[in-house]
């Protein structure tokens, strides 16, 4: 599969020696900061001294465990806000010389690092760590691997993970896994055609025409960002696709562009840089829809890497392009295309590290004849048949690769 090329987030192994120290040495959390979105999270906590920590997880509700040394919390209480993967933060005493944060997820989680460094102004030491959207097999393996420490500081048992589902039988292959996308709903209509028209009704309905020719096939799985009229952030699509492990996301779209005599159908890649002024446009308009239905995104601070380009691989952008050859090759000589179909730009919602990702607008609403097919039953389902076939020589490839390793 598609995912098994591609480098996996590894967790740091992170010893504590929290309980070896005596009550007395209380630590001092003078200042905290979050920053970051439903894909990655950053959590930064200054301390007048270096402390020790410990790093766990726990299940329903999925929960990231930092255990401290005695610490008096004393940031604002406003400091943490519940913010990107995290929808509650708790912090405080756990008994004699023991502390501990609580950070509760929105989804499964892990933590792509974490350390104590000296502050850059020489006030003490900083906390950070890095959390980033996983998928539930993932969050089970770390669930299931992890050592807790009993009281005394000795390695114990780890609380009972009764009702966590993990794979059984190493042998068993699951479900080549399909994210389909279908852009915008709920507050956010996305484009509007002349005929009245809502992007956001032809994207669900074709989505759901692929996803039925799909099925068809007893060892594709195919999942859903959307299957009704709602609202879905554009983090929140992505972190869906690393959830269930996908093999491939792919965005379905009918957007509106300012020459209405252009039309056909276009695919996109993920690049820093667009390919054409048409492409950076559309990028710039698709990545705002969060900020125009309302969703409160706030500025990042310096201490957050670039979240677009530096978790995207090499690898992962290979298997996209490779996803996005297919398509076309499908496509070509079936239905319309537009000059030059496969461009790229800087789409948010093709930023997941490890799943091939893919943006196919399927035409044009500012284009009457394209808001005709788009709207036309018949043409949906030949051309939602063309990409589960162009879906399924993708995923053919892959495994024709994965018997060379």
């Amino acid at each position: 599969m598609a995912a098994a090329f591609l480098a996996h987030l590894t967790i740091l192994s992170l010893p504590a020696h929290s309980q070896d120290r005596a009550s007395g040495n209380r630590h001092l959390a003078f200042g905290a900061r979050i920053a970051g979105d439903e894909l990655r999270t950053r959590v930064v906590v200054d301390f007048e001294t270096e402390p020790d920590f410990e790093v766990h997880y726990l299940d329903d509700p999925k929960r990231v465990i930092i255990d401290l040394p005695e610490t008096v919390f004393a940031f604002d209480e406003d400091a943490l806000p519940p913010r990107g993967l995290f929808d509650m933060i708790r912090y405080g005493a756990m008994g004699p010389g023991r502390s501990r944060m609580v950070f509760t997820a929105i989804g499964p989680v892990e933590l792509e690092n974490a350390l104590v460094e000296p502050r850059e102004d020489g006030r003490g030491h900083r906390f950070v760590f890095d959390a980033v959207a996983t998928g539930d097999e993932e969050f089970a393996s770390n669930l299931r691997d992890q050592q807790w420490r009993q009281a005394g500081g000795q390695p114990g048992d780890q609380p009972s993970t009764q009702g966590v589902t993990v794979g059984e039988g190493g042998g068993e292959t699951r479900p080549f896994t399909i994210v389909l996308d279908p852009g915008h709903g709920g507050i956010d209509a996305g484009a509007k055609g002349r005929g009245g028209t809502d992007e956001k009704d032809v994207t669900l309905e074709f989505a759901k025409a692929v996803a039925a020719a799909l099925e068809t096939s007893d060892d594709i799985r195919v999942v859903l960002t959307r299957d009704d009229d709602r609202f879905v952030a554009l983090g929140e699509r992505v972190r869906i696709a690393r959830q269930h492990n996908a093999d491939l996301m792919m965005s379905i779209h009918a957007d509106s562009i300012r020459l209405p005599e252009i039309r056909g159908a276009t695919v996109y890649t993920l690049s820093d840089r667009a390919s054409d002024a048409m492409a950076a446009d559309l990028a710039r308009r698709e990545n705002r829809v969060d900020e125009l239905a309302g969703v409160a995104t706030g500025s990042e601070d310096e201490d957050v890497v670039d979240i677009l380009l530096d978790l995207t691989r090499r690898e992962t952008q290979v298997f996209s392009v490779g996803l996005a050859r297919s398509v076309l090759d499908r496509m070509r000589g079936e239905i319309r295309l537009i000059n030059n179909p496969h461009r790229f730009a800087g789409f948010s919602v093709l930023r997941a590290p490890d799943v091939p990702s893919l943006l196919v607008e399927l035409g044009y609403l500012s284009n009457v004849e394209d808001e005709k097919l788009l709207n036309d039953k018949e043409w949906r389902t030949k051309t939602a048949d063309l990409l589960a076939d162009a879906i399924k020589s993708f995923r053919a490839q892959v495994f024709a690769a994965a018997k060379d390793l």
